[in-house]
């Protein structure tokens, strides 16, 4: 049976990524009732032993499986240094599960697209997003050509308005030279208030991971009936 307001779960590791995809899921799945669910301790603690050990990969699947028990017809990661969880969690639950960036990924690997940007305000966002998004080219689009460029730009994350992070984001793609992008990602939750300005500079389409998401779990879980977003957080 189809839920006409389906239950999305939405995990965190920072506050401020809950906030980007509440306002995603508002401009592309406004009939979506929203639970986020927070644990700003994931991030600190996998810095401090290291990476992703077998506690804190137990702790992420712990979380989903809550949202799960709680009812939850999709979830969406926003985390990215946890996103391969996901894929262990996928052969325990049957509901849809993304990760931060997937959709995102996989609707540049399958539009119209040669020339893919990554654009990124933080050097660690750059080579992780640019891995994810190699890994997915031999299954989504085996059979044509992409060409991945990225752009850094340092100050984006210290603008003070969406315009300007459009700016020092568009200075960065200008930089790295070559022919026009056929498509922008960007490569953090943070940039995309930035995002219509972007490609308003650039007359280029832009994506955004949360945007992207929002869209396929609309897709995949088909609402029928419009209704508001609503918001719970838990700790």
């Amino acid at each position: 049976m189809i839920e006409p307001q389906p239950l999305v779960a939405l995990i965190h590791a920072v506050p401020a990524a809950g906030r980007i995809a509440e306002l995603a899921f508002a401009r592309e799945f406004r009939q979506a009732t929203l639970w986020n669910l927070l644990d700003d301790r994931l991030l600190d603690d996998a810095r401090h032993v290291g990476g992703l050990n077998h506690a804190l990969r137990r702790r992420m699947l712990g979380l989903i499986g809550h949202a799960v028990d709680g009812g939850a017809h999709g979830l969406l990661l926003t985390c990215s240094s946890y996103g391969e969880v996901v894929d262990t969690a996928r052969t325990l639950w049957n509901i849809p599960l993304l990760k931060s960036d997937e959709a995102m990924f996989t609707a540049a690997l399958t539009g119209p697209y040669r020339r893919v940007v990554v654009a990124a305000s933080a050097p660690p966002a750059v080579p992780a997003a640019v891995t994810q998004l190699e890994a997915l080219i031999p299954r989504v689009r085996p059979d044509r050509a992409v060409e991945v460029v990225t752009a850094l730009s340092e100050d984006a994350a210290r603008a003070d308005s969406p315009e300007t992070t459009a700016r020092h984001l568009a200075d960065a793609l200008r930089f790295a030279g070559g022919p026009p992008a056929d498509v922008v990602l960007l490569a953090q939750y943070s940039l995309a208030p930035a995002r219509e300005a972007l490609a308003a500079l650039l007359e280029v389409p832009v994506l955004d991971g949360a945007g992207a998401a929002a869209r396929r779990l609309s897709e995949l879980l088909a609402p029928t009936t419009a209704g508001p977003v609503t918001a719970a957080v838990a700790p």
